[in-house]
């Protein structure tokens, strides 16, 4: 390797100009997807909740008013 291109490699590697916006970028796409997944999750829990409400309504109904 040549020395030239040893020392800019060292340079480049000690270099961590940019190591904050790295970590900000990270930060906010592990936000980001924590976000979706706590999205879905809590649509697929509601759409049971109103599935077992709309259930129970159903057979309250029936008990009340018989046809």
């Amino acid at each position: 390797m040549d020395m030239k291109m040893f020392r800019f490699l060292k340079t480049f590697l000690r270099n961590d100009s940019g190591a904050v916006s790295v970590d900000w970028v990270i930060l906010t796409a592990s936000v980001v997807f924590m976000s979706a997944v706590s999205f879905f999750q809590i649509r697929d829990n509601s759409a049971n909740l109103e599935a077992a409400a709309g259930g129970a309504l159903a057979e309250e109904q029936q008990a009340l008013f018989p046809e």
